[in-house]
């Protein structure tokens, strides 16, 4: 059924059909059968998933089990800030030290938590959230996505910080996820204009939920804040071309870029701290 769409969507009749023999197939005339094979693979390709990505509750809805080693890469800097190395120093967010030059504290800081509590909570709202936004955008564009929002935070943190300001905790990107998932609404009613309730209720759901977990007293509000709308921001950049987004190859990179911005930055910051 599938297949036979996206062939009518290129202009290609198809008559589904089914044998005892040969199961369900398409019948396609042989002038059309070399351009048949080329649309249907390049459907496939496309639109292929990872085993790690599943339907959650509804179909349509993805949700991505890879965010787990996101949360596992999380404990291990807490451990090794705990059990080996002092983590905290050249990596948290110090407002002074980024006027300075030190920009990678943006990145550094979101990979460490105050305590347990602290980052067991993160791990929790996480997983679930980033879950979901991998699922929507894809393995490595969504974490990619994720991680620049939870800078984005602590950027919006140091801009309006007043005195000097310390910043720990991967909260801001938890924001960001939020932030992107809540703008994925924009995506059905570009399609259907008079869906407005769909969107209103979507991004209204994702500020409510903003409100309930990012606005917890005693936490960092404006990094939650400049978390959630860095999410709204790059997750409206990217709705026109998540066809684009969700290719192998465009996650492949996604993911190497990943890499690179959690490992440069520490690389940067630990010959300061050690």
């Amino acid at each position: 059924m599938d297949w036979s769409l996206v062939l009518i969507s290129q202009g290609i009749e198809s008559t589904i059909e089914h044998t005892e023999e040969a199961g369900w197939g398409l019948q396609i005339s042989d002038r059309d059968y070399d351009a048949a094979l080329e649309t249907i693979r390049l459907y496939r390709e496309e639109n292929r998933r990872s085993r790690w990505r599943r339907e959650f509750l509804q179909p349509g809805l993805l949700f991505d089990w890879a965010s787990f080693a996101w949360v596992v890469l999380l404990s291990a800097f807490y451990w090794l800030n705990i059990a080996r190395l002092d983590l905290r120093s050249p990596g948290v967010l110090d407002t002074v030290a980024v006027a300075h030059g030190q920009w990678w504290r943006l990145f550094t800081a979101i990979w460490l938590h105050a305590d347990l509590a602290h980052l067991t909570s993160n791990a929790m709202f996480g997983f679930v959230l980033l879950g979901f936004t991998m699922g929507r955008y894809g393995t490595g564009v969504g974490l990619m996505a994720a991680y620049l929002a939870g800078a984005g935070g602590n950027l919006l943190a140091w801009i309006f910080a007043s005195q000097p300001h310390y910043g720990l905790g991967a909260s801001g990107m938890v924001m960001g996820c939020l932030g992107l998932l809540a703008i994925q609404s924009v995506s059905i009613w570009r399609k259907t204009p008079r869906a407005g309730k769909v969107f209103l209720s979507g991004l209204s759901g994702g500020v409510m939920l903003f409100v309930l977990l990012g606005l917890t007293p005693g936490t960092d509000v404006v990094a939650h804040f400049g978390g959630f709308a860095s999410g709204l921001a790059l997750g409206g950049l990217m709705e026109p071309f998540l066809r684009i987004l969700r290719r192998p190859a465009a996650n492949l990179v996604s993911g190497l870029a990943f890499l690179v911005l959690v490992l440069w930055p520490w690389w940067l910051a630990m010959p300061r701290g050690i």
